[in-house]
């Protein structure tokens, strides 16, 4: 099969990439993470996304748009539904994106992180497949996350201490004064 897997960060890609391949699947990246904030923070996610997929000989392509202001826009009112609309906003993108580029199916790295909505994820997943006529690849990859932790570290990759979006930044440092 060829699978378009979205991907969020190479940390989150490592085992996902490392299943598929080994599956004998063709395994394509797609960065799309309009989220992300600050741009500093999407800079170094993407640049460690590019290292990644060259020393591992995966082609990835890269919607570099960085979309603050539309992402803030939708979830400003309400920031307790961010997440399903951002699940959506990426996965959908990733969907248009296999079914034009003539893939059998799609997933996410986001299922391999142990703090993301798995339950969400292939709901909204499974809603996209059937609106563009693609299958959504759900698997629990975190299963991998020690792995993905391991890899990375010993590759040197940027590792990020949370999602992505201002949102979650904030609670990570809300956190740590607890």
């Amino acid at each position: 099969m060829r699978i378009l897997l979205h991907i969020c960060c190479a940390n989150c890609a490592i085992y996902p990439v490392e299943v598929l391949r080994g599956r004998g699947e063709e395994v394509k990246g797609f960065f799309f993470n309009p989220n992300i904030h600050p741009y500093q923070e999407y800079l170094r996610r993407l640049e460690s996304l590019r290292r990644y997929a060259e020393e591992m000989d995966l082609e990835v392509i890269y919607r570099d748009e960085y979309l603050l202001e539309e992402f803030l826009r939708k979830v400003a009112q309400h920031p307790e539904e961010r997440c399903p609309y951002c699940y959506s906003l990426r996965l959908e993108a990733t969907a248009q994106e296999a079914k034009e580029g003539g893939f059998d199916g799609f997933s996410s790295t986001l299922l391999q992180s142990t703090h993301q909505n798995h339950r969400l994820i292939h709901e909204i997943g499974d809603r996209i497949a059937q609106e563009f006529g693609i299958p959504f690849l759900y698997e629990d990859f975190r299963v991998g996350w020690r792995r993905g932790v391991e890899v990375s570290k010993a590759m040197g990759l940027y590792r990020q201490q949370y999602c992505g979006c201002i949102y979650s930044e904030k609670e990570r440092y809300l956190r740590s004064k607890r």
